[in-house]
């Protein structure tokens, strides 16, 4: 508790200018917590998970051609991975990077950059010129920032430069695993389009279970972060699956908006080696014969398991995956049900085009007329949804912005399966999904792995699926006995969600390929169907 006090007191720390040399635009990624101490030689805990996101405004690019005002958050740290439709949660000694020339002072670099951009660390950290007179550099062990200059100090110009009308559709991907602590940044850069707007943003994740509730968003109970002022929450991962994070500042409005975005918590058991399964099941053998297992040989067993949680539990089935033995779970399991071999996030969204021109333009919109007339996968309407790569809107300082990382197209290798993590924040409107030709095995319902309390798996196939704003799904896609080249689609059935407002292109439709094979990490598929 003492540990969570500490940082409370530095995220307040962070929020607000409390002395003469503070400023209000600040990050934090701590390389040891006391959950998580130092490696050899203070090596940073890889179990230390940060990011820094933008609150602000910017444009998305519907099917049409329409370009649509959003307010939204944009990515200040992993920004080459979130340009590739990775999420942008990065360790500490990544995160903890001085940007190259041209990403300090001054800055050329101006929005979300393109694919040839490399820097994954986080925008404006830069050595904190008053570290010489900090009396903590002159004790003996000395603090590890008194050598590196990085205590969270930022040059705001980058900052600037980067996250003003950097918004995206969806809000930059988040992911975590089981166990990780995670110090989220949100810097509120203000709204260019919307000067006279002087609104606050929070970062609230739906449906998670938080450390406290000063961290939950909601600003009734926790902290509200104004124009030009940073703040950094804390979370610790607590339990694997799907989630989704949203401002929750007027939440109508903002959802509405495009404020919404994903994240997933991968499982412990994810963490399982040979070496472990070799001993679960040494330890399973002999405790199954009377004549072997001595209280010493009990004893020897375990230690090979070391501390690991996994240890009471079934034993998951050896990594056999078709795709390059890179095979992962979605779950804890216990038996490797919800093993998949590629993930893909999938953000149910709609836009009802005159509430955002409004948006843009005065105040207050009315919500009595709310009507969405765009509807998206992951911030894209058919056939955008297939297209490779970050799609760029040129903005009102005429530079071309990554207004939607993120595709959707589908591609499985054959006799592989897909983890398809689906997710919706809609304001108004019920969606539905169906798939033909490969049916949807439903797993795990908001963030739940669906077991009765015997561990009865309640996993069920279906055709189609429908979610309200706020719930999510976990659903697999098992390609067992397809062959590659085969095409399929994942579309709604609802006729008037597979349009633009002009009944055109656009909709919630992609396409489901089944490849020859497909890399784990950025979903490119060898002997797929051609587009």
């Amino acid at each position: 508790m003492s540990s969570i006090r500490s940082w409370l007191a530095l995220a307040v720390l962070s929020a607000f200018a409390v002395s003469a040399g503070a400023q209000t635009f600040r990050v934090q990624c701590p390389g040891n917590t006391t959950m998580h101490p130092a490696g050899a030689n203070g090596a940073p805990n890889p179990d230390i998970k940060c990011q820094q996101i933008s609150g602000g405004d910017g444009f998305a690019t519907m099917a049409d051609g329409t370009q649509t005002y959003l307010f939204a958050f944009g990515p200040l740290s992993g920004l080459r991975d979130i340009y590739n439709g990775l999420p942008g949660t990065q360790n500490v000694t990544t995160f903890n990077t001085v940007g190259p020339v041209g990403v300090g002072t001054p800055s050329t670099l101006v929005g979300m950059p393109d694919g040839n951009f490399s820097f994954n660390g986080a925008i404006g950290l830069t050595p904190d010129p008053s570290i010489a007179d900090d009396p903590a550099c002159a004790a003996t062990p000395r603090p590890a920032y008194c050598t590196t200059g990085l205590n969270g100090h930022v040059d705001p110009r980058p900052i600037m430069d980067v996250g003003v009308m950097n918004g995206s559709e969806p809000a930059p991907l988040m992911a975590i695993d089981e166990d990780d602590e995670f110090f989220l940044t949100l810097t509120n850069v203000g709204q260019i389009m919307r000067p006279d707007l002087f609104e606050q943003h929070t970062v609230h994740f739906h449906g998670y279970p938080n450390a406290s509730a000063f961290y939950d968003g909601v600003p009734d109970a926790s902290i509200a972060i104004n124009i030009g002022g940073s703040f950094t929450y804390y979370y610790l991962a607590p339990d694997a699956g799907t989630y989704f994070w949203h401002c929750h500042i007027t939440p109508p409005e903002h959802l509405e908006m495009g404020m919404v975005g994903q994240l997933f918590v991968r499982p412990r058991q994810n963490r399982v080696s040979g070496n472990l399964q070799s001993a679960l099941k040494d330890l399973e053998a002999a405790l199954q014969n009377p004549a072997s297992p001595t209280a010493a040989e009990y004893e020897r067993l375990r230690k090979r398991c070391g501390n690991d949680i996994l240890c009471s539990t079934p034993v998951p089935p050896p990594n056999n995956a078709s795709n390059n033995g890179t095979q992962k779970y979605a779950y804890n399991d216990g038996d490797g049900t919800t093993a998949y071999d590629v993930e893909y996030p999938i953000q149910m969204h709609g836009f009802d085009p005159n509430f955002h021109f409004v948006g843009m333009t005065f105040n207050p919109e009315s919500f009595v007329d709310l009507k969405d007339k765009y509807f998206l996968l992951n911030g894209r309407g058919y056939p955008d949804t297939i297209v490779p790569g970050a799609m760029q809107t040129q903005a009102t300082d005429g530079t071309l912005h990554a207004s939607q990382p993120l595709p959707s197209v589908i591609n499985i290798p054959a006799n592989g399966r897909a983890l398809l993590r689906i997710s919706d924040l809609n304001v108004t409107e019920f969606h539905t999904l169906a798939s033909l030709g490969i049916p949807m095995r439903v797993i795990a319902l908001n963030a739940r792995l669906l077991r009765d309390q015997d561990g009865t798996n309640m996993y069920y196939e279906t055709n189609s699926i429908t979610l309200g704003g706020g719930e999510s799904l976990d659903v697999i896609l098992d390609a067992t006995g397809y062959t590659a080249g085969q095409k399929f689609y994942l579309y709604t059935p609802q006729l008037d969600h597979l349009s633009n407002d002009a009944e055109n292109f656009g909709g919630m439709m992609t396409e489901v390929n089944i490849c020859t094979s497909v890399d784990p990490t950025t979903k490119v598929g060898t002997g797929c169907p051609s587009i």
